[in-house]
């Protein structure tokens, strides 16, 4: 993957640092670089001549893109999609918005399939006394076949 950071992020240039410094500098754990990388997702490392990976700030950029796309829950199939739109200058902004809104749909869908549940459960809940008697309405509830 040949992703270059943006020229208005980039710092000071770091190369040779190792999985360790390269997890501190991107949030990104040591275990989940490895994970990326074995997955493709980021490409592979270049190795010294001991065999230790080595990163540098275009790796560190692609961790921390990577890392925020994954803490707003985008699938790994999706931050691809993204990262393939990131590092092609003659994209549309059209294409990264539609990935983004067919994000959100889902979204939305699970967010009501939620409540749906939390409303269930909220009815059964105020159905049931909570007392001593062994009658309890969540367990007839659960109980009821529901195909």
């Amino acid at each position: 993957m040949s992703i270059a950071a943006p020229a208005s992020q980039a710092a000071a240039v770091r190369t040779g640092l190792n999985i360790g410094e390269t997890a501190a500098a991107s949030g990104v754990t040591a275990k989940m670089i490895r994970y990326y990388e074995s997955i493709g997702l980021i490409s592979p490392a270049e190795r010294s001549d001991a065999g230790y990976r080595k990163y540098g700030d275009k790796e560190i950029q692609i961790l921390r893109f990577i890392k925020r796309a994954r803490d707003l829950g985008f699938s790994i199939e999706r931050i691809k999609s993204l990262l393939a739109l990131w590092d092609d200058r003659s994209r549309r902004s059209a294409d990264v918005k539609k990935l983004a809104q067919q994000y959100i749909a889902e979204l939305d869908h699970d967010i009501a399939k939620l409540q749906s549940i939390r409303d269930q459960l909220q009815h059964m809940t105020d159905c049931c006394h909570g007392d001593n008697r062994p009658e309890c309405p969540i367990i007839d509830d659960l109980a009821k076949s529901k195909i």
